[in-house]
């Protein structure tokens, strides 16, 4: 069995891990760290501690309507996508442990566009 960072959890939900093959599991928000536990294979885990989140990124659509799927991006170990049923919730309970500086919105598709041509011709 996984022992948990967490001393305190806050909020318990059903995410979705896009870290390779897509995992379905648990997302525990809690006063030490961020966790993922797959429903299927209990020795398949995420454990990231406050500490080591350097950024969470979020995907917004629709004004804010829709968030399709968030990742947190960490000092050391890079990035993991998760996508959870209710978003919302889940990221302002980060917030309580998160500078709300860390949380940004990711860039569009044409913005993403506008770079690369932009880079293209800029060298």
């Amino acid at each position: 069995m996984v022992q948990s960072i967490n001393t305190k959890v806050d909020l318990v939900m059903k995410a979705t891990s896009h870290l390779g093959m897509e995992t379905y599991g648990q997302i525990m928000i809690g006063d030490r760290g961020f966790e993922f536990f797959d429903d299927r294979n209990v020795q398949n885990y995420i454990q990231i501690p406050w500490v080591e989140v350097e950024y969470v990124i979020v995907s917004i659509m629709f004004g804010g309507k829709w968030i399709p799927r968030f990742a947190l991006q960490t000092k050391t170990n890079g990035t993991y996508t998760f996508s959870a049923r209710r978003p919302k919730p889940l990221l302002r309970a980060i917030r309580e442990y998160l500078d709300t500086q860390r949380i940004v919105r990711s860039l569009t598709f044409l913005q993403v566009v506008k770079r690369g041509v932009k880079n293209i011709f800029h060298h």
